[in-house]
């Protein structure tokens, strides 16, 4: 015996009618506009046993890294997909294990980040760095902080990795020095704070 439930499609109410026909309804944006989850960037003793387990267990491939004079890296953009990346190691300054360094939430066009800012500004959400532009994957960024008080990041842009194979792309120490895109110089915070927090080591 087949049972069939009758159940009413969605129809839109008259002020939330699309302009387009094959839209469930008009575009509703509230609050900063966030589409997805874009990435997320973990703190890490040794990225460089991090990022070999995320390629060689998980199959992320590698689009960016970071290596110092010395030779070891402090920083892998890894990606599943075409996205610039999707994970992110960097060394943590403290060199301890287990930290969040933030989560990137996407939205669709610059102009939106900047309405973040605004949003940001107007809850007393302390902006950490103001919209700018990454040179390491590209990405127009705002960070702020939570109530939690993990770090978070509002994104956009970037580029798509279409090479199969691709050579990752490594900056030098004296590059990364150089700062972001546009030369703005990061905050000494963002080099340093992580959650859970801890306490800055004794200098000896």
């Amino acid at each position: 015996m087949e049972i069939y439930y009758e159940a009413e499609r969605y129809a839109p109410p008259e002020h939330l009618q699309p302009s387009l026909k094959n839209q469930p309804q008009r575009y509703t944006g509230r609050g900063a506009s966030i589409k997805r989850l874009d990435h997320v960037n973990l703190l890490a003793e040794d990225v460089q046993a991090n990022r070999e387990f995320a390629e060689q267990v998980l199959g992320y491939r590698l689009y960016e890294t970071i290596e110092l004079d010395d030779g070891s890296e402090t920083g892998a953009w890894m990606s599943l997909s075409i996205a610039a990346h999707e994970l992110i190691y960097v060394r943590d300054a403290y060199g301890v294990r287990g930290r969040l360094h933030h989560l990137a939430f996407w939205v669709d066009t610059r102009e939106e980040v900047l309405r973040a800012a605004d949003l940001f500004l107007d809850n007393d959400i302390h902006i950490e760095a103001a919209p700018s532009k990454h040179a390491v994957a590209q990405g127009f960024f705002l960070y702020g902080f939570e109530p939690g008080g993990n770090r978070v990041e509002v994104t956009t842009g970037g580029y798509f990795v279409f090479d199969p194979d691709p050579e990752a792309t490594v900056w030098t120490e004296a590059e990364r020095a150089k700062g972001q895109a546009w030369g703005v110089q990061t905050v000494e915070s963002f080099h340093t704070y992580g959650t859970p927090v801890v306490e800055e080591p004794a200098k000896t």
